[in-house]
């Protein structure tokens, strides 16, 4: 999670605008990053129908070499108003013993009072850390009588802690319990990360 010490910590309850204006973005940044980018997906609570969060859009990119992809992506985001945060290291959930190195990524922001704030996180594609934000995003979805109690715990959290930084370092060993009840869900459904990508057609490939 990015430390981000800002005080103006805010979570909303959802909007369903959220959902078109993610599949916008995603497109928007699928086709500007291509073919380095292999998919980029709307992650996080704004993702899911009925989940209160941060107005910020989470976007996930998949791609084969972070340090390709950094060097590929800085001007085209710049150009875009995204800024390359120094947060290079995903959470590694409680009582996992993977190596840390496999949980890296690079982190874009953008903040602009003309256009959607976003958080642009880049994953190999494969690694645990981009398969982690699709399954917390689809079991979430696929149990929405979960949804109004994690999404009062942000709200009352976003309440009671002074800076993002604080807020992030409280939610993530909820997020491992989510991700703890998720895994069987995830062995029992047969869900896999290919299931969870939005398909893209011809035209986009090109």
């Amino acid at each position: 999670m990015p430390k981000d010490s800002s005080p103006n910590l805010v979570v909303v309850g959802f909007d369903p605008a959220w959902t078109v204006r993610g599949k916008t973005l995603t497109t928007d940044m699928y086709d500007l990053l291509k073919p380095l980018a292999l998919h980029v997906e709307h992650i996080g609570s704004t993702a899911v129908p009925g989940m209160a969060a941060k107005p910020v859009f989470d976007l996930q990119a998949g791609v084969r070499d972070l340090q390709e992809a950094q060097h590929a992506f800085a001007p085209l985001l710049a150009d875009r108003g995204f800024e390359l945060t120094p947060y290079r290291q995903d959470h590694v959930p409680a009582g996992s013993d993977d190596d840390p190195a496999h949980w890296t990524k690079r982190l874009w922001t953008r903040r602009s009072p003309r256009e959607p704030d976003v958080n642009f996180h880049v994953r190999v594609a494969g690694s645990p850390n981009e398969r982690l934000a699709l399954l917390f995003r689809d079991w979430l979805r696929a149990h929405p009588a979960a949804v109004p109690a994690y999404a009062r715990f942000k709200q009352v959290l976003a309440g009671a802690v002074p800076d993002l930084a604080t807020y992030a370092d409280v939610k993530d060993p909820v997020v491992d319990l989510v991700i703890a009840v998720a895994e069987p869900w995830a062995r029992a459904t047969g869900w896999r990360v290919a299931d969870a990508l939005t398909p893209r057609t011809s035209a986009q490939h090109t």
